[in-house]
């Protein structure tokens, strides 16, 4: 590499750095909590991050801030896909995975009614009802990634990711207490436990906390409920380029979708080395945690607390369709 080429490079990302090692400080903060407290470490990035609202205006945090919130999070994004495997997905069998399938189609469509109940804009109800169905705050985070923002996108964007990590740990306590008290088999349980629990840590904390067996099939419905993810992007993505175009010619994915969507495909067929694959999960939850801070510390407590109850009504009720949802269909026999 030239020396001119890296004076370039030296030029276009060292104003980055000090926004990005805010970002990860913060992280690394919520990391220490969660791991010596049992504590949500998305919720305590986010809160600790607002902490430091106060720098997101200063001129040299904020390319670092915008850098962290968006581009690395589209890496950590792409990243997701080395957790999920087909042959996970197959050992399912096709009438669990339909239920799957169904149940965040319905969860997805319930947010949609909640957003014409409480009259809410879609982006909102796409927002929630993704979150809430597939996988709390990673698909929060890569659903706003390709809907078209406007000037509430980063507030509703945060409030989602604190209401659907609070519902998931307040659920990752009450649910197994619920599902033992309903006489469920084991099969039962991490079925309901992995299509309910919004957030993958608290579907692994719920289950296990059953038994070894619960926590092994919970985790697999969860990262089905994963895959979907690109699914879901996808037809997002066509959906709104055949509102703005009257067809779907000229689409174009984004690129962190196909990395996501392709490095699924890698892994799947036994390509990625387990090593790899680990070190790049683990790195995938490295980067949300930062971008995650970098929302927080871009993010205005005051502007948060204007939100009104209908925000809070919406992810619950979202919550508990799906959760009744998902008991019935263990009832009528069409999973678990």
């Amino acid at each position: 590499m030239s020396e001119t080429t890296l004076s370039a490079v030296h030029a276009r990302y060292r104003p980055l750095l000090p926004g990005i090692l805010l970002a990860l400080t913060v992280a690394a903060a919520a990391r220490f909590v969660a791991d010596h407290y049992g504590a949500p470490v998305m919720l305590f990035a986010l809160l600790i991050g607002m902490a430091f609202n106060f720098l997101a205006v200063d001129p040299r945090f904020k390319p670092g801030l915008e850098f962290s919130s968006k581009n690395l999070l589209r890496i950590g994004i792409v990243l997701l896909g080395a957790r999920i495997t087909t042959s996970d997905i197959a050992s399912l069998g096709i009438s669990t995975f339909a239920t799957v399938v169904g149940l965040i189609a319905l969860t997805i469509g319930t947010g949609f009614v909640c957003g014409r109940i409480f009259n809410k804009q879609w982006r909102f109800s796409l927002l929630t009802g993704g979150s809430v169905a597939i996988c709390g705050a990673s698909a929060a985070l890569a659903i706003a990634s390709v809907i078209p923002h406007n000037e509430k996108t980063e507030r509703n964007l945060l409030f989602t990711v604190v209401s659907v990590t609070t519902l998931s740990t307040i659920a990752m306590i009450l649910y197994p207490i619920l599902f033992t008290a309903l006489g469920l088999t084991t099969s039962q349980s991490g079925f309901l436990v992995g299509a309910t629990i919004h957030d993958v840590a608290q579907v692994v904390g719920a289950g296990y906390s059953i038994s070894t067996d619960v926590g092994d099939v919970a985790t697999i419905i969860k990262l089905l409920r994963v895959a979907m993810l690109p699914v879901v992007l996808v037809i997002i993505v066509l959906a709104l380029a055949g509102q703005k175009r009257g067809g779907a010619k000229s689409v174009r994915l984004p690129l962190f979708v196909v990395g996501f969507a392709a490095l699924t495909a890698v892994n799947s067929l036994g390509l990625l080395p387990p090593v790899a694959a680990g070190f790049a999960v683990d790195l995938s939850g490295w980067l949300l945690v930062v971008a995650i801070a970098a929302l927080g510390v871009r993010t205005n407590m005051k502007d948060m607390l204007q939100l009104g109850w209908q925000h809070v009504a919406m992810v619950v009720t979202e919550t508990l369709v799906l959760l009744t949802l998902a008991i019935a269909a263990v009832e009528i026999g069409l999973a678990g």
